[in-house]
């Protein structure tokens, strides 16, 4: 399939200062001189605001990595996630037709979308609400015929199904998603064969929808408002920054039971650092600051960082107790990386006038 740039686009694009900030994060995830490899969560964070991807927005993301407009436009379109062309304000409906689906009507859905939606694929309805595409296989063949309707999956849909869920979505509600003809999950649609004593006692909802709705964010364009998605990095900033992740759930009370025995050859869980703030200095000492690109693993971008933070000077590095190395960690989001690098032994050998080696 031939996929161009949209005839129409807009005059410029700009993250909310919110993605900025959540994209910025995302940069710091890889290496000095690979910034172009945080392109893809970029790219999709640019199509999660707007719903698609203009050109302005694919330079956008390539100015902010340092990379040739060609090399962005390259990603952009050899992915079949990114939407090139402009999609429906509330959803873009992404049909499964591949064999398993077709075997089990999805092409009826198809001329359901054809009908209250538009009459061709990736264009837009008369109310601006919608638009609908065919995919190729999305990995729920057990759950066929389904569609994935904005971030979540719809299963085992009947035309009748679908038709309610695109009035629903046009109400302003959001349909409950995953199975839609009453399964748990990918059970045998004629009921359980065995382990049926779980039946009774199991959620309302199995794992993926209860988390779906959880977020709430289905068919929602992100804005940077709504709560993030959970990754360690973002927790180990929360902490560093004094508070807890707002994304991070609270472990479920365990339902009194006999307990597990434990395997005498099993590890003890690894208990947490607490962390403690270093001295930290407001300006280079008389003299002017330490080099500190000299310790192995520190780039000039990691250098600005330590200099952000305070620290100018081998010596500052060299005195890092285990607490206060927690506390640096998480701030510079490269969780380990002091101690992968030895920092601190490095440090102590610049700062007595010997050269850094891990």
């Amino acid at each position: 399939m031939l996929r161009r740039l949209h005839f129409e686009q807009p005059e410029s694009f700009a993250f909310t200062p919110e993605n900025r900030a959540w994209a910025e994060k995302q940069v710091t995830k890889y290496p000095e001189g690979r910034q172009a490899s945080a392109v893809i969560p970029l790219l999709w964070r640019a199509q999660e605001q707007e719903g698609w991807l203009s050109k302005p927005a694919i330079e956008h993301v390539a100015d902010m990595l340092g990379m040739d407009y060609i090399r962005a436009l390259e990603v952009a379109s050899f992915y079949f996630m990114f939407q090139l062309q402009p999609v429906g304000s509330v959803a873009h409906f992404q049909v499964c037709g591949t064999t398993p689906c077709m075997l089990c009507g999805s092409e009826a859905l198809v001329e359901v979308l054809q009908q209250k939606v538009a009459a061709n694929p990736h264009e837009v309805s008369a109310d601006g609400k919608f638009s609908w595409e065919e995919v190729e296989c999305l990995g729920a063949c057990s759950n066929a015929p389904m569609a994935q309707i904005g971030k979540d999956y719809y299963e085992d849909l009947t035309p009748e199904r679908l038709s309610e869920i695109i009035d629903t979505l046009g109400a302003g509600e959001v349909p409950v998603p995953g199975p839609q003809n009453g399964r748990y999950a990918s059970e045998p649609a004629s009921g359980l064969t065995s382990l049926t004593e779980y039946e009774s006692g199991r959620p309302q909802h199995n794992a993926s929808v209860a988390r779906a709705m959880e977020l709430g964010d289905s068919v929602k364009r992100i804005d940077g408002s709504e709560v993030p998605l959970r990754t360690p990095w973002l927790d180990a900033w929360a902490r560093g920054k004094g508070g807890t992740s707002a994304n991070t759930p609270q472990a479920p009370a365990k339902a009194a039971g006999p307990k597990a025995k434990k395997s005498p050859e099993a590890a003890p869980a690894e208990a947490a650092v607490a962390e403690k703030e270093p001295e930290t200095l407001s300006a280079p000492r008389a003299g002017g600051a330490d080099d500190l690109k000299r310790i192995g693993g520190v780039g000039p971008k990691l250098e600005k960082l330590l200099n952000e933070m305070g620290f100018w000077h081998f010596d500052q590095i060299a005195g890092w107790t285990e607490a206060e190395v927690a506390w640096v960690d998480a701030r510079l989001k490269f969780k380990g990386r002091i101690a992968r690098d030895n920092w601190i032994e490095q440090a102590r050998s610049l700062a007595g006038g010997g050269k850094a080696g891990k």
